[in-house]
């Protein structure tokens, strides 16, 4: 089989940045993908945030300033992760300059930001552009999706999809971006995590008409770089009922005590249901009516996931290995090697996400259910 080599260059090089050098470093366990990615060019204006890119000899070049990725022709795609307040100059940037990449979650600050960046990629049907959404690559998250596809559960009775962790537990943690509107935008919490909880309903063909939210802003106080507290003016938590013609649950939460960082994906029908977390990454809960008894059922799913790695599949499956099928994902639809597989979360789903997003806030207002724009 022939491989495609691919440069990447990053805008951002924070965590999510590094995580991207990491499933490049380990690109060697994918059995027979059609790319080889490498990683030539890094953007960020933090000194420190470029020199940890010093360790990577495939490395060339390592800028402050994010245009001069832009206009290098040698690099093929690129990555880019920044707050949400930069999405959209960057993006359109982006899209400007002729490049394909795959962007952070929620593809702009707000609906109307989403709504450019849509525009421009309309305008520019040539560029391949997706966001990023990691955990439905895990291998339960796959069964449970195919299963759900499948048919297999007959009439929905209710689904519920969500995004747990305790990132901001802590009421002694420093404020940082994500905890201020006018960089994460006034979505708060949905745009940094809304994302992986619709990322599948949407895929399935689940687009709510309407929307009641529950939305939280539990710690509104945090320690500034002097110590002193400073204002924390975004939703911490959001729990999202949506008619979808039956009860859809997303829940995006920061703060999510017994939780570490868990999704959890659970769809229960007339004919069958299915459970997954990666709270147990091997496991996944199955529920069928057999002999008129209803039946739940464990299966062990391993660590095979999109595509076929050398790691044995009785091992557990974990973040690290996400971001590697995303991106193995990512660049074999850009070759247009994907076939059947799970792809990536496009930009017209960002875009309903922001939908989604936008009628929950006006229900956080109104405290009634609000239709989904578009619906």
């Amino acid at each position: 089989m022939t491989t495609e080599r691919v440069r990447v260059g990053i805008i951002g090089g924070g965590l999510m940045g590094r995580e991207l050098a990491g499933a490049i470093g380990r690109w060697a366990v994918l059995e027979q993908h059609p790319i080889w990615p490498e990683l030539v060019a890094v953007c960020d204006t933090n000194p420190e945030a470029l020199a940890w890119f010093d360790r990577i000899e495939s490395v060339r070049l390592r800028a402050a300033d994010y245009t001069e990725l832009l206009a290098d022709d040698e690099i093929d795609v690129l990555y880019i992760a920044v707050p949400h307040h930069l999405h959209e100059r960057l993006y359109l940037d982006a899209i400007a300059a002729g490049k394909d990449f795959l962007a952070e979650k929620p593809f702009g600050i707000d609906l109307d930001a989403a709504t450019r960046i849509v525009a421009a990629l309309e305008a520019s049907p040539e560029l391949f552009v997706r966001c990023s959404s990691e955990f439905p690559f895990f291998p339960g998250a796959q069964l449970a999706f195919e299963a759900i596809r499948s048919g297999a559960l007959g009439e929905l009775v209710e689904v519920e999809n969500a995004f747990l962790h305790s990132s901001d537990l802590d009421r002694s943690k420093p404020i940082n971006w994500k905890r201020q509107a006018r960089y994460c935008g006034a979505i708060g919490v949905m745009g940094d995590l809304g994302m992986h909880v619709t990322h599948v309903p949407l895929r399935l063909g689940w687009r709510p008409r309407s929307v009641f939210a529950e939305l939280q802003d539990i710690v509104k106080e945090r320690p500034g770089p002097d110590g002193e507290l400073v204002r924390c003016d975004t939703i911490d938590n959001a729990s999202l009922y949506c008619d979808a013609g039956f009860p859809l649950t997303l829940r995006t939460y920061r703060i999510a005590p017994g939780n570490m960082n868990t999704w959890r994906l659970s769809a229960i029908g007339m004919d069958g249901g299915v459970v997954f977390s990666t709270a147990e990454p091997k496991t996944v809960r199955r529920f069928a009516i057999r002999d008129g008894r209803q039946v739940w059922e464990q299966l062990e799913v391993g660590s095979q996931s999109s595509f076929p790695t050398i790691t044995g599949g009785i091992f557990e499956f974990g973040f690290a290995d996400a971001i590697l099928q995303m991106w193995a994902s990512f660049l074999a639809e850009r070759a247009g090697a994907l076939g059947d597989r799970f792809g990536c979360a496009t930009p017209h789903e960002a875009f309903e996400s922001h939908r989604i997003f936008a009628a929950a806030l006006r229900s956080g207002e109104t405290a009634s259910a609000e239709p989904v724009p578009g619906a």
